[in-house]
Order: C-alpha cells, then sequence, then structure tokens
C-alpha cells in the first residue's frame, strides 16, 4: 500500500533526525517494543497514522528479523529511500548495542544480587503491562477490519491453543492460521 507524501504531513527532517528518533526509540524499548513505537511514530511524531501503522507493523511480524527493526528499515526508506533505511537501522542498533554489551558485563558482575534479581522481575511485569495496553490501543483498527470479530477472536483463541497448550510449532500455526485469515479476509473482501 502507498501512502501520500503530503508536504504538510509531519515526516523526518534528515537522515540524523530519523538515525536520533530511532536511537531514541530503542532505548526505551526493554520488552514492551509495540507499545513505545505506537506511542512515538503515530502519537507524538505522527510520521503514520494509526492504520498505516498496524499495516506496516503487520508487515513487518511475517518478515524475518525483529519486527521493530523492520519497521524501522520501511520507514526509513519510505521517506529517504535505502540511505534512510540504514539510517534508521544504525538507529535501531548503534547505541542500544553498546549498552547491551555493558548491562551484560554489569549482570556478569552483579547477576547473583537479589536485589538485581527483583528488578528484572519488576521489569518483566512492566512489560507485560506495556505489551497489553498497545494491544488495547491497537484493537480500536479492529473495527474497521472486513473479518468479523468473532472470526478473528476464534483464530486468536485457536492459536493459544495450539501454541500454548497443545505446543504446536509456531511456524505451522503461523503459516496454517495466518492463511486462513488471509483467505476469510481475501473471500470477504471480493464479495
Amino acid at each position: 500500500m502507498t501512502f501520500p507524501q503530503d508536504a504538510a504531513r509531519p515526516r523526518p527532517r534528515s537522515l540524523t533526525d530519523l538515525f536520533v528518533s530511532f536511537t531514541l526509540l530503542a532505548l526505551q524499548g526493554f520488552g514492551g517494543v509495540v507499545a513505545v513505537v505506537q506511542r512515538e511514530l503515530v502519537e507524538r511524531k505522527q510520521w503514520l497514522t494509526q492504520d498505516e501503522f498496524i499495516e506496516d507493523w503487520a508487515v513487518a511480524q511475517v518478515m524475518p528479523g525483529p519486527n521493530v527493526v523492520n519497521l524501522s528499515m520501511m520507514i526509513g526508506g519510505r521517506y529517504f529511500g535505502l540511505p534512510g533505511a540504514l539510517a534508521a537501522l544504525g538507529g535501531m542498533l548503534a547505541i542500544p548495542l553498546v549498552v547491551v554489551i555493558l548491562l551484560a558485563m554489569l549482570h556478569s558482575r552483579f547477576g547473583g544480587h537479589p536485589g538485581v534479581d527483583g528488578a528484572l522481575r519488576g521489569m518483566a511485569a512492566v512489560s507485560a503491562g506495556m505489551i497489553g495496553a498497545a494491544g488495547l490501543k491497537l484493537s480500536s483498527v479492529l473495527a474497521r477490519h472486513p473479518m468479523p470479530l468473532a472470526w478473528g477472536a476464534s483464530l486468536a483463541l485457536l492459536a493459544f491453543v495450539l501454541v500454548a497448550l497443545l505446543r504446536v510449532p509456531l511456524l505451522f500455526v503461523l503459516f496454517g492460521l495466518g492463511g486462513l485469515g488471509c483467505v476469510l479476509t481475501w473471500r470477504r473482501i471480493s464479495q
């Protein structure tokens, strides 16, 4: 899908702006990345609309590699071509890589301390809450989806049962149920 490149619409000002924006986004993204990405790109910077974000995020999820890295390259490429994709990728990886290496060094030294263990458990809980909040925010788009909500909820429940309870490999579930969802949506659109 192509999106209008309206001059009045907010967009990254330069490759540097793109690099810095994605660096700051990556540094905020411990765990619940989708919540941070949606807030920054849709609500704060307004580089994407909510619908554009949902569509781009869906594409980023099916591409190999980390979702947010894929999304950053798509956005960078949309505004500045290959240099933009590389600047966004650099922003997502450069400084966060240094931070992760430093944190790994600190964890190897202090990882056995009870305070560190408690802090990591607390961060995990916050991340889970952020992911849930982002899911609720993004669910408003489901009302406009061609597939009825009950069908989508049924597919999601079936996916949960297959992966969490029956331990079916995620790849099979994604291709099977994802393919079924695509076919059902296509049939609804083509009617």
